[in-house]
């Protein structure tokens, strides 16, 4: 089936999916590990084989955190810009590199993760709500937005009634968010992690002048 959004090589999208009825995806600190080391390896044409890294760094009485530092894939199929992982859902913004790049990589981490979550939680069938959902990033107005859209996710376990009530407590809220670990928020407000490298900061894009400092993202933030 044909997207009505077709992916082009250059372009930016707000590439998104949840789980199946509104089910967690994320039940442990583990589950979002998984998930990010699969942002960080599925970005290539090779296969991922977690279990045989797993066993590799363990032998050597290492953690798999130490992937992130040390096996930087190569020849990306696209660039990730930013994330962020939610207890039901997540969210990305991606760049296409080459044909098809997004769609390849989608399909390795979506399917490696659904494989890892069914077997760790002994479940089977569909995880996510059917096919991940992605919209055209097509002007700077909608790029500072998406931006600060996915950053202020997690605002939401935070307060869930901040958007109704039209008010937040901005320091509180931001306290919050420079301890969740499962997004890039983190990368670019706080510093330098192994976690990192799933990531590629791009200085010509159009938040970096914007929104400089955390508070910034309450101003650019939109419902999507």
């Amino acid at each position: 089936m044909q997207r009505k959004v077709p992916f082009v090589e250059g372009e930016y999208y707000h590439v998104y999916n949840r789980g199946v009825e509104r089910r967690k995806i994320f039940t442990s600190v583990s589950d979002y590990q998984r998930f990010l080391l699969l942002l960080l390896l599925g970005n290539t044409q090779q296969a991922v084989r977690i279990s045989d890294l797993n066993r590799h760094y363990s032998a050597q009485g290492r953690s798999l955190r130490d992937v992130f530092s040390e096996e930087i894939p190569q020849n990306t199929l696209v660039d990730v810009l930013s994330y962020c992982l939610m207890p039901n859902h997540v969210h990305l913004i991606i760049r296409e590199k080459e044909d098809d790049g997004i769609s390849k990589f989608m399909s390795k981490v979506m399917t490696g993760y659904s494989m890892y979550f069914n077997k760790k939680y002994e479940r089977s069938g569909a995880l996510f709500q059917g096919r991940f959902q992605a919209k055209h990033i097509d002007s700077d107005f909608y790029f500072r937005h998406i931006f600060s859209y996915i950053h202020l996710n997690p605002v939401d376990l935070f307060k869930s009634s901040w958007k109704e009530d039209g008010f937040i407590d901005k320091k509180g809220a931001i306290n919050f968010l420079n301890e969740y670990g499962y997004s890039s928020y983190y990368d670019y407000f706080i510093g330098d992690r192994p976690e990192s490298s799933v990531i590629v900061q791009d200085d010509d894009l159009p938040w970096k002048d914007d929104v400089q400092i955390p508070e910034q993202l309450f101003d650019f933030y939109i419902e999507e």
